[in-house]
């Protein structure tokens, strides 16, 4: 990477996590909260909303071999860009789950506008608490601690061979089959191991 990547690298990277604490002091607030509940939302968001760029999308669903038959699960889906893309461009099924109803009500307009409502859909659910077993690829785009926080229902609720395809981040200890760069920005895979694997 030349060194005007790395520092691109440095600087997006920086505004993300400064953005992330801001969100989480807004969070904060009593009278937020309060209105976080009026709205239907069931907590606190884990991760701020940063959209995946398209050309990521694009990637990412390479990397995770998506095709027709596959059922991809988007945890943290913001906007279903990345589920609503699985559907028109490489037709799979999609389901997004994200714990901010406006996203949820963005994303299901975003599907109506595409013409893909009948493949996909999006669930306010909490991520840690949603039934992804269906799933045959998972994406996500939420942050280091998430992900390890995560891992274990991954393990737990997925069955082998299921495809996990993470955007920035990685999963500590569990090393990534593939990893591809993409500009400045990374993409890891993994697979679901058979339950026993060490």
């Amino acid at each position: 990477m030349s060194y005007t990547a790395q520092c691109l690298f440095v600087e997006e990277e920086t505004r993300m996590w400064l953005r992330s604490i801001t969100f989480s002091v807004l969070l904060c607030g009593l009278a937020f909260g309060s209105a976080q509940a009026q709205n239907g939302q069931l907590r606190e968001p884990d991760v701020p909303y940063v959209p995946t760029p398209e050309n990521v999308v694009m990637e990412m669903l390479k990397l995770g071999g998506v095709k027709k038959g596959d059922v991809l699960f988007d945890l943290g889906c913001g906007d279903g860009r990345i589920v609503i893309t699985a559907a028109q461009k490489f037709g799979a099924r999609g389901v997004g789950i994200d714990i901010n109803p406006e996203r949820i009500k963005e994303a299901n307009e975003n599907a109506r506008k595409a013409g893909v409502g009948d493949r996909v859909e999006f669930r306010l659910q909490d991520l840690f608490e949603a039934d992804i077993s269906k799933a045959t690829v998972v994406t996500l785009y939420l942050l280091p601690d998430i992900n390890l926080k995560l891992r274990p229902k991954l393990m737990k609720d997925l069955r082998a061979g299921t495809r996990i395809v993470s955007h920035s981040f990685d999963m500590g200890d569990w090393k990534p089959e593939k990893d591809v760069q993409i500009e400045w920005r990374r993409i890891y895979f993994w697979t679901i191991p058979a339950k026993g694997t060490p």
